[in-house]
């Protein structure tokens, strides 16, 4: 993994940019298509979070009333003020559930609007592919899954909180204001003195957190990567279940996987001392502002200045003032995950932008109807050359083999005609017309093998029968029954049956030109025969360039062009 590129938005938060990087982020969707709906419903929210915060005054004010008719012992109006509480009560619970609902509505519709554009991001100019062979971001599917609905939840649960802490912040500190009077220190009047109180013991409790806390942002954001590489190790066993069977390689990967969940431990650990003393230090502010507004306000009671009922109306608004002023101290640690979830998706965003933009060193394009290599150099990441000034065309209907060494760059050659290698100089012209790539490992989607058949294309566009018909064509009959069956193909199925199933695409799909990676190493030459004579007969006039290493093949190329020295040498067919 690139350890610059994954911390690059830390360093933006550094430079100032952090804020302005992830408000482009979010502002996106409030512009969308969605702008009408998403409005409306921050709208309500923003109006029930108020409505939340006028409750909480409504009960500051029934507190003096209460506590004073407690202190006057007058029965009538205690059992009026319990029918009035529970009034207050129940439109206080139903506010709290629409309000929970609608944010849940509105969370997941941001969720769901940001997911598809960073679906639609991920899978263009082949973003998915080339970060994964740079190593310029670690798990990309973490960061579209888990980490979008961590940021949406929680810029909207930060959000709303700020504002109606803001708004109650106001509210409250009037009333604390109003009730809390004047005090006399070292000859100097100080009005309102429990408001200045409140923002004392807030403000130094804001510091000392940040101070305690501050670890916890980093950490969080090496836990989420520690974590996901964890579970992408295990995935990997799954996938190769087989080959680590066969190898007896249990032990080497119970290792591997230890060593990646001792680092997920050793993490955590650290984070758990630093949640401890955090919490040592929260638990304690907490518990000393229950009883700090009484303390402070006992001598206007005792001196008769103030009623039971007014000590009481200051202790709830003093807790109301203390914990707004409070508010970065209580979300401190939902703040540091939001943090590290933003520097995550800011990176993952980095690096696609970066990708975007970087100028392809090949120039490829589809253009005529010849395939065009001209002036083609390819290079490999330590600077070694596969390939120097390669030239070759193709007429349409050419059958053209490629061979060579191990490692020549025949897989490459075809990675660059399908704009997938970064490396190199020159240029190739693509035939614009229809043209599909058969890799050596085909990908086969989990569904219906008619779905798989007619990959990348939509199952319904042939009839039943042309599959039954390609199938049986490929020497896959015993598939036919299976076509409307839902599975994971890449797991049932061989190679070799995988491979046939390829050829049984392409028949499907019939391009007039086909681009081959050792597409038949898993056959047996009968095999590779029957199919390579079955896409001669039923698409008359396929071009074809395929890699391959067998003499078997020459038989049905009319050229054969092998790398050798980093050039593209024509053979005599034999």
């Amino acid at each position: 993994m690139n350890q610059n590129a994954e911390y690059s938005a830390v360093n933006d938060a550094v430079r100032g940019q952090f804020f302005r990087r992830t408000w482009a982020m979010i502002t996106p969707y409030w512009r969308s298509e969605e702008k009408g709906r998403a409005w409306l419903l921050l709208a309500a929210v923003i109006g029930l979070s108020l409505f939340s915060v006028a409750i909480s005054v409504w009960i500051n004010h029934w507190y003096k009333d209460f506590y004073n008719a407690l202190e006057k012992k007058d029965t009538a109006a205690f059992w009026q003020l319990i029918g009035y509480f529970g009034a207050i009560a129940a439109v206080a619970i139903l506010g709290a559930v629409y309000r929970l609902y609608l944010t849940q509505m509105l969370t997941i519709r941001w969720r769901a609007w940001l997911t598809e554009k960073h679906f639609t991001r991920w899978l263009a100019h082949k973003n998915y592919y080339q970060l994964e062979q740079g190593g310029y971001t670690d798990n990309p599917d973490q960061r579209i899954s888990e980490d979008l609905n961590n940021f949406t939840s929680g810029t909207l649960s930060l959000g709303l909180g700020l504002l109606r802490n803001v708004v109650s912040l106001v509210s409250f500190s009037i009333i604390l204001w109003g009730v809390s009077g004047s005090i006399e220190v070292f000859g100097i009047t100080i009005p309102g003195y429990m408001f200045w109180c409140a923002l004392l013991y807030a403000a130094v409790g804001s510091w000392l957190t940040h101070l305690i806390g501050r670890r916890l942002i980093g950490l969080s954001n090496q836990q989420q990567r520690l974590e996901a590489d964890l579970r992408f190790s295990m995935v990997r066993v799954r996938e190769n279940a087989e080959s680590i069977a066969l190898y007896n390689g249990e032990p080497n990967e119970r290792q591997r996987l230890s060593t990646r969940f001792g680092k997920v431990w050793q993490n955590f650990w650290d984070i758990m001392k630093v949640s401890k003393r955090l919490t040592f230090f929260t638990a304690g502010y907490s518990q000393i502002a229950i009883i700090f507004p009484f303390i402070v306000a006992a001598p206007r009671y005792f001196t008769g200045k103030i009623e039971l009922g007014e000590l009481m109306q200051i202790n709830s608004a003093f807790g109301n003032v203390q914990e707004n002023f409070s508010w970065f101290i209580n979300a401190y640690s939902e703040l540091a995950t939001w943090r590290a979830t933003s520097d995550r998706l800011l990176s993952f965003q980095q690096a696609m932008s970066d990708n975007e933009q970087r100028a392809p060193a090949i120039d490829v394009r589809p253009e005529g109807e010849r395939l065009v290599i001209k002036d083609l150099g390819m290079d490999l990441a330590d600077g070694r050359h596969l390939l120097t000034d390669a030239d070759m065309t193709v007429e349409p209907g050419q059958r053209v083999m490629l061979s060579g060494r191990s490692g020549s760059g025949k897989s490459t050659l075809l990675r660059a005609m399908g704009h997938l290698w970064p490396a190199g100089h020159g240029s190739i012209r693509l035939p614009a017309t229809r043209y599909l790539f058969l890799p050596q490992k085909p990908y086969l989607p989990i569904g219906t093998l008619k779905a798989v058949l007619s990959y990348p294309q939509d199952d319904s566009g042939y009839a039943a029968e042309r599959y039954a018909q390609v199938l049986e064509t490929c020497r896959l009959p015993h598939l036919v029954a299976r076509l409307d069956e839902a599975n994971h193909w890449q797991r049932m199925l061989s190679p070799g049956e995988q491979q046939r199933l390829a050829f049984a695409r392409a028949l499907l799909f019939a391009p007039r030109w086909l681009y081959m990676d050792e597409a038949t190493s898993a056959m047996d030459e009968e095999d590779e025969a029957t199919l390579y004579q079955a896409l001669i007969d039923e698409l008359p006039g396929l071009s074809i360039v395929s890699v391959g290493h067998r003499s078997s093949l020459k038989r049905f190329h009319g050229r054969h062009v092998r790398i050798d020295g980093g050039r593209l040498q024509e053979q005599q067919l034999t």
